[in-house]
């Protein structure tokens, strides 16, 4: 009975190495349910922004961003006083980095450029929080 500890605790591990540890393919819970966007779509930017400061994301609902960076942002979250926004992020060198819209703090950025009028309200769905 004692040779088929060893047995059972590699399946077990084995077993435990399979189960998904990332947030990818899964949804995430909203932060909101409307959001403020220059199009019916959210698909032309409301302004450029520059980071203030480093920003490490605590999920993947979240886009890291580096101070310095430019970033383009298409939706303000409007339920918790514009305290998020979704936008992306353009690194010094194109294509440096895969275009990624994300969430960010709206405290880690400086409006630098506005380009449209964000006046357009949105309602969010669940893929606005989904984990890819």
């Amino acid at each position: 009975m004692q040779t088929d500890m060893p047995c059972k605790l590699l399946l077990a591990l084995s077993l435990w190495l399979l189960v998904p540890s990332s947030e990818a393919g899964r949804q995430m819970p909203k932060l909101s349910d409307k959001k403020l966007c220059a199009d019916a779509e959210c698909s032309h930017p409301i302004l450029i922004a520059r980071a203030l400061q480093d920003y490490y994301p605590g999920d993947c609902r979240f886009i890291p961003i580096r101070q310095g960076q430019l970033v383009y942002v298409y939706a303000m979250l409007k339920d918790r006083g514009n305290l998020f926004w979704a936008g992306s992020v353009q690194d010094s060198y194109y294509g440096q980095q895969e275009a990624r819209i994300g969430h960010f703090p709206s405290s880690v950025v400086e409006e630098t450029h506005p380009l449209m009028p964000a006046s357009t309200e949105v309602q969010t769905t669940k893929w606005d929080f989904y984990c890819y």
